[in-house]
């Protein structure tokens, strides 16, 4: 059985949306934030980079998020969470896959601290947050997930940073955006990840 280390609202929560949505058990290992909302030093212990999400498979370990989730898809033999190999759709969601974190992060993250900081968000800052959020909705087209219908990995792994900004209420000026984000709640596995874990963004 898969183990996961998981940090209270944290990109955890993606790892367990996707083994629910697998119907796969796992053995969870909860971390609390600390005051400063960092990671515990307990996670040193799993990761020698204080990592989350970490899980452990026959005495590995794997980091990474994206690492992590491609990996259960490949254990479970699951097809249902990418299109089709071989077209074009399943390139550009390979593309959009690997864009949330190297791309969409460094700039949703920027915004994200100053809220967090209680400082207002830098006007660069925001210009460049407002043109990654007007990629996305090009990308979503008539939704109402990135592929139609079909929720993806790229929509699981998306999800944690729009957790974040409507949280800060940073999403109000991009209403597709919103829409999907709330789409993207209520899919069973989501519900049932943050039901078990608690939510991916802390309290407003």
């Amino acid at each position: 059985m898969i183990k996961l280390h998981a940090l209270k609202y944290s990109r955890a929560t993606r790892v367990l949306w996707l083994l629910e949505d697998l119907g796969q058990p796992c053995e969870r290992v909860d971390y609390d934030r600390t005051e400063e909302f960092r990671a515990p030093e307990a996670l040193s212990n799993v990761h020698p980079l204080g990592k989350s999400p970490v899980i452990e498979d026959n005495g590995e370990m794997i980091a990474e998020s994206a690492t992590i989730l491609r990996y259960l898809v490949a254990k479970y033999d699951d097809h249902s969470h990418r299109p089709q190999p071989g077209t074009w759709d399943y390139w550009r969601h390979e593309a959009l896959f690997d864009y949330v974190e190297s791309s969409f992060a460094p700039v949703a993250l920027k915004a994200i601290m100053s809220g967090f900081q209680g400082r207002e968000i830098p006007e660069q800052a925001q210009t460049e947050l407002d043109k990654q959020l007007a990629y996305i909705t090009r990308e979503l087209g008539d939704g109402p997930m990135l592929f139609g219908t079909q929720l993806t990995l790229a929509d699981i792994q998306i999800s944690y940073l729009l957790a974040l900004l409507d949280m800060l209420g940073l999403l109000q000026d991009h209403p597709d955006i919103s829409d999907y984000w709330q789409e993207l709640q209520s899919q069973p596995g989501y519900i049932a990840a943050t039901e078990a874990a608690g939510p991916m963004a802390p309290p407003g």
